[in-house]
């Protein structure tokens, strides 16, 4: 018997997960035909790409015609509507984008876009294999990270090489202006040193240092009003803050509509390897899963040293923090919704000011509103001694989560428009900050925030006029769920970054009550990172790039992982809500026992053999 082609079994390991072993052999068999079909779609896609004698204004991403010479400009051409169907393993949403953002692409492109979520509909690894197995991956496509899934879908043909017929060149103008580096890691790590498939979100400008801007990815903020009222005590390690929560709690029992209040509401549809609570721990000394290099896997890598934990390490943040939401639960604290709420209901109990605390700074937003902060409610950071919160450093070659093209995409050049429209200083500003004389304008060159941009921004249900889309602010916000730039970067149209929260215009306005209370608590810090980073709390990561596309787990050792995976996550939230301490003590070592039994020492080694490249890559 041959060797089977490599490329092959990765492709096929994807299935075996999902189905029985007699489904499995007949999808080897109908895949070699569908392989075969997908190489000669995927040619004559791109080589349909090819917008005949037509170009892009850079700046503004419309296509126009090509004057002859000796003639009148040509009206602009006017495109035939089209609906893309955009295949996110990243997005919160699925269903048709509407209110200002699609009004946005609507008018600027012809374009709509049908949101296909892959964490909402079957989960990500389901939903993969379900399209893969389709041969169709949707016209545009957005991937969680650069590792298996994308290597996949390159090996089989399922995506549009940027480079043919040239399709980056007359339509990526933008990309290749403002984010060569992130090119030139896609075409080295995953094109053979020729072929382009993608590019990799966050493009950073190219300096040291944390790439954040007033918050970090991790933080451990509260209710500041209340923790004011306590007379702000001390908080040396993360247990510290179960008893302040606690008292917290017996201050303002009920929100605002009478309901329940906690410190801690969960969710776990966010949850891959492990819980995303209690990874955020982690990161809240220093370490993430992953490290640029290794995407997923059950390794906790330090951003700034040669550190790394696996999750089930006896003495490690993961398990640590499993025991404080115990801890948390049996003093009150955990909601008891948890198990089985969604992202959307938590963002609606922190709206009603059911939380008292969160770890990530974005979500506070939907609290801490312009009355709420006036009135001097609201979060913000409450540091604890033993902290170094983790945070990402600028790349200029991008990060993981990618964007591409699918091979079956009919129109790969509208498609390409619209991602090289996202990369420039007009797409990502509109992006990030709402549509200009809506949320935003300029004055004397510089952006400021409009009546409406104070009410609505960052992602209030502020509504908006017919004419800019319709709906409410928040429900049309661009609901694909990735980036182009960090939004840290500065614009170079106007010299501002393009966070507004860090516009001189912004940062010159009087602080409210709660801001400036926090800002005398804290030295006078005017923001998180600012505080944190004089602190020396903070773990920066060093961006590097290898040159090489990251090493891949065998079909045998991804199957090991998921099983691990599962085993992890059921066990971690059994141990949350376990009843008492010789019941936790008990499901601990059950989880540490079945993940063992089914491969986890051989997949965290393999995990650790990557992190310790990444550690070599780091001295140079």
């Amino acid at each position: 018997m041959s060797t089977p082609n490599p490329k092959q079994v990765r492709l096929n390991a994807y299935f075996s997960k999902k189905r029985e072993a007699t489904a499995l052999l007949s999808i080897r068999k109908s895949l070699v035909v569908l392989l075969a079909l997908v190489l000669v779609v995927s040619t004559a896609a791109c080589t349909s790409s090819n917008n005949n004698n037509k170009t892009k204004n850079p700046d503004s991403g419309t296509a126009t015609s090509k004057p002859t010479e000796g003639t009148k400009d040509p009206e602009p051409e006017v495109k035939e509507e089209i609906t893309l169907d955009v295949f996110s393993m990243l997005s919160n949403f699925s269903g048709e984008q509407t209110g200002w953002f699609a009004k946005v692409i609507k008018d600027k492109f012809n374009i709509k876009l049908n949101i296909i979520a892959s964490n909402l509909e079957g989960g990500g690894d389901t939903k993969f294999a379900t399209m893969m197995a389709s041969g169709d991956l949707g016209d545009l496509v957005v991937f969680g990270d650069d590792g298996e899934k994308y290597l996949t879908a390159i090996e089989a043909g399922m995506l549009v090489d940027w480079t043919k017929d040239g399709l980056l060149d007359n339509k990526g103008k933008n990309i290749l202006k403002y984010a060569p580096k992130a090119i030139e890691k896609n075409k080295a790590n995953f094109g053979k040193g020729s072929s382009v498939y993608g590019i990799g979100f966050d493009v950073g400008d190219d300096k040291p240092g944390p790439s954040e801007a007033k918050d970090l990815t991790y933080h451990p903020n509260l209710r500041w009003d209340l923790y004011e009222k306590l007379g702000r005590p001390a908080i040396k390690t993360m247990e510290d803050y179960l008893p302040v929560l606690k008292q917290m709690q017996e201050l303002e029992p009920k929100s605002a509509t009478g309901r329940p209040t906690y410190a801690f509401s969960m969710w776990a549809d966010w949850d891959g390897n492990m819980m995303v609570a209690a990874k955020a721990w982690a990161g809240l000394h220093g370490f993430d899963e992953g490290d640029g290099f290794n995407p997923g896997g059950f390794s906790l890598v330090s951003g700034d040293k040669e550190e790394i934990q696996g999750v089930l390490d006896e003495d490690g943040y993961y398990l640590r923090g499993l025991k404080l939401y115990y801890d948390a639960n049996q003093m009150g604290l955990v909601d008891p919704d948890s198990i089985t709420q969604k992202f959307d209901d938590v963002v609606n109990k922190m709206k009603d000011g059911q939380l008292l605390f969160t770890w990530f700074p974005w979500l506070d937003d939907t609290y801490n509103t312009a009355e709420h902060l006036a009135e001097g409610k609201g979060f913000a950071l409450v540091p604890f001694d033993e902290e170094r919160t983790f945070s990402y450093g600028y790349d200029p070659y991008g990060g993981q989560r990618v964007w591409a093209i699918g091979s079956k995409a009919k129109h790969p050049d509208r498609v390409l428009e619209l991602v090289d429209w996202l990369y420039s200083p007009e797409g990502m500003m509109i992006s990030t900050n709402g549509p200009e004389g809506l949320t935003w304008e300029l004055k004397d060159g510089k952006p400021v925030l409009t009546d409406f941009g104070v009410q609505a921004l960052p992602a209030n249900d502020s509504p908006v006029a017919a004419e800019f889309g319709g709906g409410s602010y928040k429900d049309g916000m661009n609901q694909l769920n990735n980036t182009s730039f960090k939004n840290t970067n500065i614009n170079p149209d106007n010299g501002d970054p393009y966070d507004y929260n860090l516009w001189n215009s912004v940062l010159e306005k009087s602080p409210s009550k709660l801001e400036q209370s926090w800002r005398d608590a804290m030295g006078g810090a005017l923001t998180a990172k600012e505080y944190l980073e004089k602190n020396n709390k903070l773990s920066v990561l060093k961006m590097i790039f290898t040159g090489t596309p990251p090493e891949i787990r065998s079909p045998e050792l991804e199957q090991k992982r998921g099983q691990v995976a599962d085993v992890i996550k059921q066990y971690s939230w059994k141990m949350v809500f376990a009843k008492n301490e010789a019941e936790f003590t008990k499901l601990r070592g059950e989880m540490i026992d079945k993940a063992k039994g089914l491969g986890y020492d051989e997949v965290l080694a393999f995990g650790i053999e990557q992190n310790k490249k990444v550690f070599e890559y780091r001295k140079k």
